[in-house]
């Protein structure tokens, strides 16, 4: 089995917080989801998370305006210069401070920064020259008495608008001006949230948190700002002509003295209007007017703010959120409302509308939602929507196409793990869901609550079409389902029975009992020929029960300590049962054998929180496998718990093959393995006291006593990083882990992978023979020897070069190996290719003329795929027959028409010659 398993995706978490954004051509939403960036194309339907992440969650991005490059900046003020063409982070900047907005100016050339009250602007690095120029500082401006929330770049990229806390506005150059130093405009009550130029002027749109605008006109154009000669600053300009004054002084005293003396009233009035005229070239604005959006929504609800703004110069569209929910869509200058629509119960942190104008993204950071909403059909085109709390569980289905999750807020998502999105959602669960099983022949599956159900959901129809319930209320923390998908048993943590009922009647068949603690984990036997039920609990026992036999009897394995999992090997012979002590033990299901034994407790790591007063050593003794699952092949173990390090076993060996790391973000709790020794002061644990800032609405959560507003006993804390659970993929390629951060997909496919991997690799097995032996048309040689350097590009040349009428005597001279290797390789060409025929040829000749049988998990992928690409044609093929359905009537509809107006036209003619005629 190969090993290299790379992350490949992120689900289950679409939105953390921090800015979204479209790409340049309108067709893709970039959003940031913790420390990482996730891109979800609208064309295509699909989504996809960069590789790179950062130590703690982004906060602001931006891309620059060809495209190429992204500026990411965390929480922490780390700024990551990001190439979109490789997906590589190309240089690295610190700003030692939290960044609340960057944006690329829109010649590309420079970029801006606000940080605190500290505006900096730098030099991008140039794709047009070659040159690359990283980071390098071209003005700081320190101007503002509060903290800088918003910017925005004029048209001509000379000017750059910074509005604040202090409810200004302020106008800085890049490049020292004649006719501008600093601008400062006023006329807001309350704090700046967006500032916006107007294209190809110096108009000005600013909001503020309270629902102002205020349109402001300047008194000149882009064309008439004068670049200075000389880039100095004004007051060293002033200063060197002070000096230069002071020497010319003496000697030309007397000449000035004699000038004045001759100096008439008709030069008096020119140098008055040379003065007037230069005053007249220096930029001014003035306040058009004030309008007021929401005041309707403030009147009933005053604790209401507008807490985002977007303006999109081309349409001339400004969109404001507000921490209700609700956004309006204004058309200026004339503030002219257009639409407005409720969009959720929570505050909208960030607006993005694409470059044609026809989308607005909407991130709500509360519940983890992404929208994009066209405005012109008042349709979605994306809605998207995390768990907002923690995943519990997840399973795939049998062919690995779908991947259902549950979490502690009771609902249940289905995601497609080719494109990454979420297409149903239940919300019957009152209550944590605990468990999730996916049936054999992939109609349904099985969930288990706390709110005392078990709920069984149809894939076909979407809807809970079961519910079992226990004769008493019961908390289910398991639930498992026999290979033949008719019966369902539940075990739960307050009641120390197992709950046996008939899936197709819905009737409860049988309790089980005889466990003494809670029943932590159970899981039916994945062979038809067994009917074994396993039953973990803390009662430091395993028990197998034969359900249909004899369900009263079962078989007792004692344990060292409480078992928190338990698990089948895929053959159904044996079982992997996970302690709290940090083993996971293996027991032989017919015999009761104990088979082997790994001790993984120091793999998880001990992961020390800030807040933690013992050891690291201390904590790794309370560390154990909550979560473990065999491989598709059952020769390797997978094994998460309260750790960020998912662990990957050989069940033969007992020994680690590969440990992965889920996150390095810093944002979380429990990441690093030792306390940082910096807070530890002689006052105690500084990491104890808690920061207090601003809240939603500018409420601090601390405040006197008498103050109705804020909650005293609100408290912010890190989310602790924990795996909730990990399972393979049926086809053995991929696997997915539950974690705090999402769901996080591995892949061995994931990603540009350079390593050299051969196959029984011989000599004379080189990229040059394959090509000389496909030239030379011997294709079973050439194919050989692509399988043995096990390349894709190579492989894939050998199979688009043998002819359609060779390809059944080409597999038949493989040997088995081979041909089950090339069955896998055609599964994946099959994903991305067009030469489908061709390739589905490939696929007949390997399963009819070899007639073997092919391992478990090539069969899943390839079924995985072919299921994909059916739905696919079908769709066009269901497009193509309407369409033709739809010209065919339009075509027995035209012979009539043509008869009748010609009729007419007949008509009309003679009608006309007898008119003439009579004429």
């Amino acid at each position: 089995m190969k090993f290299h398993y790379k992350f490949q995706n992120l689900l289950g978490t679409v939105y953390r917080k921090g800015d979204i954004l479209f790409s340049n051509d309108g067709n893709s939403v970039i959003s940031p989801v913790g420390n990482k960036i996730t891109v979800y194309n609208l064309k295509q339907n699909k989504s996809n998370t960069l590789a790179f992440e950062s130590c703690y969650n982004y906060t602001a991005i931006d891309v620059s305006p060809n495209g190429s490059t992204l500026i990411a900046v965390n929480e922490k003020g780390e700024a990551q210069m990001i190439s979109l063409l490789t997906c590589t982070v190309i240089h690295k900047y610190k700003f030692k401070q939290e960044v609340n907005a960057v944006k690329f100016s829109p010649d590309g050339k420079y970029f801006a920064a606000c940080c605190d009250d500290t505006v900096f602007i730098m030099t991008a690095p140039c794709t047009f020259t070659g040159e690359f120029r990283s980071f390098i500082m071209k003005r700081v401006f320190k101007k503002s008495r509060d903290q800088v929330t918003c910017l925005d770049w004029s048209s001509c990229s000379k000017l750059l608008a910074v509005g604040s806390k202090d409810t200004t506005t302020k106008i800085y150059t890049v490049d020292y001006l004649d006719n501008l130093n600093m601008y400062s405009m006023g006329g807001h009550t309350d704090k700046v949230v967006g500032v916006f130029f107007e294209k190809k002027s110096l108009d000005l749109i600013t909001v503020s948190r309270n629902g102002q605008v205020c349109l402001w006109e300047a008194n000149i154009d882009i064309d008439d700002l004068v670049v200075s000669d000389v880039q100095i600053s004004h007051r060293k300009k002033r200063r060197l002509q002070k000096k230069e004054e002071s020497e010319d002084e003496i000697d030309e005293k007397a000449v000035i003295e004699k000038d004045k003396e001759y100096e008439s009233d008709d030069e008096e009035e020119l140098v008055k209007t040379e003065v007037k005229t230069e005053d007249d070239q220096r930029l001014l604005y003035k306040k058009l007017g004030r309008h007021y959006i929401g005041d309707e929504i403030r009147r009933a609800h005053h604790k209401v703010k507008l807490t985002s703004a977007q303006y999109h110069k081309e349409t001339k569209m400004l969109v404001t959120g507000f921490s209700t929910g609700i956004f309006f869509l204004h058309e200026m200058p004339d503030v002219n409302l257009i639409h407005t629509l409720s969009i959720s119960e929570h505050r909208i942190s960030s607006i993005a509308i694409s470059a044609p104008g026809d989308w607005i993204a909407f991130g709500c950071p509360n519940i983890g939602q992404l929208l994009v909403w066209e405005w012109q059909s008042e349709q979605y085109v994306m809605k998207q929507q995390g768990h907002s709390l923690d995943m519990t569980c997840l399973a795939y289905s049998p062919d690995g196409l779908y991947i259902v999750t549950g979490g502690y807020d009771g609902k249940v998502k289905v995601w497609n793990t080719t494109n990454g999105f979420c297409f149903v959602t239940f919300n019957e669960h009152k209550s944590s869901v605990t468990s999730i099983v996916f049936s054999a022949n992939k109609k349904f599956f099985v969930s288990a609550s706390l709110d005392g159900t078990v709920r069984c959901y149809d894939l076909t129809r979407y809807r809970n079409f079961r519910t079992l319930l226990s004769p008493s209320l019961v908390q289910f923390s398991s639930a498992a389902l026999d290979a033949s998908s008719e019966l369902c048993a539940a075990a739960g943590q307050d009641v120390f029975d197992i709950y046996l009922w008939s899936v197709k009647f819905g009737k409860l068949l049988d309790v089980l009992g005889g466990h003494e603690a809670p029943v932590s984990c159970i899981s039916f036997s994945p062979t038809l020929a067994s009917s074994r039920l396993v039953s973990a609990s803390w009662d430091k026992s395993v028990k197998i029960w034969n359900c249909i036999e004899t369900s009263a009897e079962c078989e007792t394995i004692q344990l060292s300590s409480d078992a928190l999992q338990v698990t089948f090997r895929p053959d159904g012979e044996e079982i992997a049962v996970s302690t709290l002590d940090g083993n996971i033990t293996f027991f032989n299901v017919t015999t009761g054998d104990q088979t082997g034994s790994i001790e993984g407790r120091n793999d998880l790591g001990s992961g020390k929180s800030d807040t933690d007063l013992i050891t690291p050593e201390k904590m790794l003794k309370t560390k154990a496998f909550t979560t473990i699952c065999y491989s598709a092949d059952g020769s390797c173990i997978l094994g998460g718990g309260n750790s960020k390090h998912v662990c990957l076993y050989s069940v033969q060996e007992s020994i680690l093959i590969k440990k992965f790391v889920i996150t390095q973000n810093r944002s979380l709790d429990a990441v690093n393995d030792f306390i940082n020794r910096r807070l530890m002061t002689e006052f105690g644990n500084m990491a104890l006291i808690e920061e207090r800032g601003d809240l939603e609405g500018g409420d601090v959560s601390v405040r006197l006593p008498g103050v109705k507003q804020g909650d005293m006993a609100d408290r912010k804390v890190k989310p602790e990083v924990r795996v909730h659970c990990v399972r393979f993929s049926p086809t053995g390629d991929s696997f997915a882990v539950a974690a705090t951060e999402g769901l996080l997909m591995y892949s061995q496919n994931a990603g540009i992978d350079g390593t050299f991997r051969p196959y029984r690799l011989e000599a004379s097995s080189t990229p040059y023979a394959v090509k000389q032996l496909l030239s030379q048309g011997e294709w079973g040689s050439a194919l050989v020897g692509g399988l043995q350097l096990n390349e894709l590009a190579v492989i894939q040349q050998c199979v688009e070069a043998v002819p359609p009428a060779d390809i059944n005597l080409t597999v038949s001279n493989l040997d088995d190996d081979y041909a089950a290797r090339l069955l896998g390789w055609v599964s994946r060409l099959l994903e991305d290719s067009r030469h489908l025929e061709h390739l589905l040829l490939w696929v007949r000749a390997a399963v009819t003329v070899k007639r073997r049988k092919f391992p478990h998990s090539v069969l899943l992928a390839l079924e995985k795929v072919l299921t994909v690409k059916y739905s696919q044609i079908s769709k066009i093929c269901d497009f193509n027959k309407y369409t033709i359905r739809c010209i065919k009537t339009v075509g027995n509809l035209a012979p009539k028409m043509d008869v009748d107006e010609a009729m007419d036209s007949d008509n009309e003619s003679s009608g006309r010659g007898t008119f003439s005629d009579s004429d």
